[in-house]
């Protein structure tokens, strides 16, 4: 009887220490594929820190250049209005010096033809300008929407 006692105690002590290997096998398992899935979400989470970086690195150059743009219409407008007020009083200089209400007409329609066309002129250099200025800005802000798109598109790595 102590044959059958001691086979079965091996076959207790057998069956305890398969399981126990097995039981080593499933938590190295399980500690391997935690330490995968952790490095990856710490990839994943860099990679968005990077994506989110350049972002507002796209937006603070875009500010620039549209306060850049702003100073430089800010002159632009500054030469205008400078001028204008110089042709208004040359202008006006001009209307004390008239003997003729001919004359006088004469030269109030060439004035004011002539800053209209100044004016359509500026608008137009205006306009440009902004429009210049606002893809200018815009550039950026495509390049990186373009590229958080296609980031954030990608399927996750599994």
């Amino acid at each position: 009887m102590s044959d059958k006692f001691a086979a079965a105690s091996k076959s207790i002590e057998d069956a305890v220490s398969t399981a126990k290997q097995n039981l080593e096998g499933l938590v190295k398992a399980q500690q391997e594929q935690v330490e995968k899935a952790s490095a990856k979400i710490l990839k994943s989470y860099d990679d968005l820190s990077s994506l989110t970086k350049g972002n507002v690195d796209a937006v603070v150059k875009s500010s620039t250049i549209v306060a850049k743009g702003a100073e430089e219409a800010g002159k632009q407008v500054a030469a205008f209005t400078q001028s204008s007020l110089e042709k208004g009083v040359s202008n006006g200089k001009a209307l004390l010096a008239v003997k003729t209400i001919q004359e006088l007409i004469a030269l109030q329609n060439a004035y004011a033809k002539a800053s209209f066309d100044a004016f359509v002129a500026e608008s137009a250099k205006l306009q440009e300008l902004s429009v210049k200025i606002a893809n200018e800005a815009l550039a950026p802000l495509s390049e990186r929407v373009n590229l958080t798109v296609e980031t954030l598109g990608k399927p996750a790595a599994v």
